[in-house]
């Protein structure tokens, strides 16, 4: 199908397209991304200003709800379409950032999958978005490599590698580098419209295709319109209906009452549902954090095995299988702790007992980190999954109703909860504005969902006028002091340290929750 002009002076970059930028930023990708961004960005928009109605609601009173309008689909007998070979056996994933080395040792680690991340695990700088790209692009070419001039190290492709997905942007956040008739375009789109042109046709003559993860999605006409997206781009480029397929992250508590309706808005273009574990507790906090029923404990007490997060993740299972598709397991964000083995075996023993639970549970795989955990995983899913996958597996989640997906989690609010969200939301926000997206601390490998769970909490308890275990109120003073003191435990060179706790502070303090960090935080970002 024909595009808009090639040469359309609507369409403008304001990032710089230096060195092999420019086989990237092509006049015809660009128009490709300016018309998917004319046919479907007003619809974008429609649906952010429908959230924010929506949290109104929340704000409230509202909780959280299955859809009457939506029953007939919850109840039908139905299922997603074909599923491709290479994405039958799924049962360790692993994620992180587009950058040269990242993207070649996550595919030569030993998983099923790498799901290359251009969201959470990306700050969006101009330059790490458009060397993402440049790096998948290599791949598909046959030419991806990297010789670190630092060490000197060699990174080559290993004949065995993982399967590649593509984790776009989220609908909320914009790509301020490119506008069309003088608005941004959605950094979700620019990201999709940019690695599908370069990649579709390279990726089916290999064999395979274009396979992606699609986050943050709050409702069943958030998937509708990637749904659109995708037939729009096949169309444009040439291929059938149903070419490209996507997991969708379930990490929004709005999602979770839409398991069945999101999986039949995309039915012809999806394989799976994930647990998005850590942006799920989040966004429970955002969406429902002024509410006093809904007052969290430590983050630490929020586990997998109990409350929401339990039933959610069960739901999930049941939705998936009944209707076709894979039930993916979530994030285990540990990583190698150098110079203790004591340490280091009680953390692998916590991914062990986490994923042995998720096998059980009758997931069809999971995530890590970090490549040292990927034959931890790969030895409990084998062991506990014989099969490629456990759409066979007996349902187990059917009776979970709306009381357990709200299931609060018990526990204590204590100041170590309080100083560990401090620390870490600070520290990732001032590795966030540098340029890294995926960062390690404490022995975790965090992303910008961490970030979130820490800025929404304090924020929730401080609204809240929540207790502390030892009966002291966290109000504004105590939040202020608790910056203060972290902040002198921490390093001193550290380039952007102000601005990150400005930003934190601000955030934290707010009259409102602001939807992400994210948002902010891209202003301040230097290119």
């Amino acid at each position: 199908m024909p595009l808009d002009s090639l040469t359309d002076p609507a369409i403008r970059v304001t990032g710089p397209i230096d060195g092999r930028a420019g086989e990237i930023l092509t006049p015809e990708a660009l128009g490709f991304v300016a018309d998917l961004h004319r046919r479907f960005d007003a619809r974008r928009l429609d649906l952010l200003a429908e959230r924010a109605a929506r949290q109104a609601r929340f704000d409230a009173g509202e909780t959280p709800d299955f859809r009457p309008d939506t029953a007939a689909i919850r109840a039908g007998d139905w299922r997603v379409g074909s599923i491709p070979a290479e994405l039958r056996d799924r049962r360790v994933e692993i994620t992180g950032p587009v950058d040269r080395k990242m993207v070649i040792n996550a595919l030569n680690s030993g998983a099923r999958v790498f799901m290359a991340d251009f969201e959470d695990a990306t700050s969006p700088t101009w330059t790490n978005q458009v060397e993402g790209q440049i790096n998948l692009k290599d791949l598909w070419a046959g030419t991806l490599s990297f010789d670190d001039p630092k060490t000197g190290k060699a990174y080559r492709l290993k004949d065995q590698r993982a399967v590649l997905k593509v984790r776009p942007r989220g609908w909320h956040l914009p790509e301020r580098h490119m506008t069309v008739d003088g608005k941004p375009v959605s950094g979700a789109l620019f990201d999709f419209g940019l690695y599908a042109f370069h990649n579709a046709q390279a990726a089916t003559t290999a064999g395979s295709g274009l396979w992606f993860y699609l986050p943050k999605l709050e409702t069943m006409e958030e998937a509708a319109l990637w749904d659109a997206v995708f037939r729009r781009a096949q169309d444009a480029l040439g291929l059938p209906a149903g070419s490209f397929k996507a997991t969708i992250l379930i990490e929004t508590i709005t999602a979770a009452f839409e398991m069945d309706e999101i999986l039949h808005a995309l039915k012809d273009h999806i394989v799976g549902l994930n647990c998005g574990r850590w942006d799920y507790i989040f966004s429970t906090i955002k969406r429902l954090g002024g509410n006093a029923d809904f007052l969290t404990p430590d983050r630490s007490a929020m586990t997998m095995g109990n409350a929401f997060l339990n039933a959610y993740s069960l739901k999930l299972i049941d939705a998936c299988h009944r209707r076709g598709a894979f039930a993916m397991g979530g994030m285990a964000a540990q990583i190698p702790v150098k110079n203790d083995e004591a340490a280091n075996t009680a953390a692998f023993a916590k991914v062990r007992a986490d994923k042995e639970r998720e096998a059980g549970n009758g997931h069809d795989g999971t995530w890590v980190a970090h490549p040292d955990l990927v034959p931890v995983a790969m030895e409990v899913f084998d062991r506990l999954m014989p099969g490629p996958n456990q759409l066979d597996r007996p349902l187990s989640g059917q009776d979970i109703g709306r009381d357990r997906l709200l299931e609060i989690h018990q526990g204590p609010r204590t100041e170590a909860g309080l100083r560990e969200n401090i620390r870490v939301g600070i520290l990732y926000t001032e590795a966030w504005l540098g340029g890294r997206g995926a960062v390690p601390l404490f022995n975790l490998m965090e992303d910008a969902a961490t970030a979130e769970i820490s800025r929404t909490q304090v924020w929730q308890w401080r609204t809240l006028s929540a207790h502390l275990d030892d009966g002291r109120v966290v109000d504004e003073a105590l939040v202020r002091a608790l910056i203060e003191d972290e902040i002198r435990r921490m390093p001193r060179d550290l380039p952007h340290l102000e601005e990150a706790v400005r930003l934190f502070t601000d955030l934290c303090l707010a009259e409102t929750c602001e939807e992400f960090l994210t948002l902010p935080a891209y202003a301040r970002l230097e290119s």
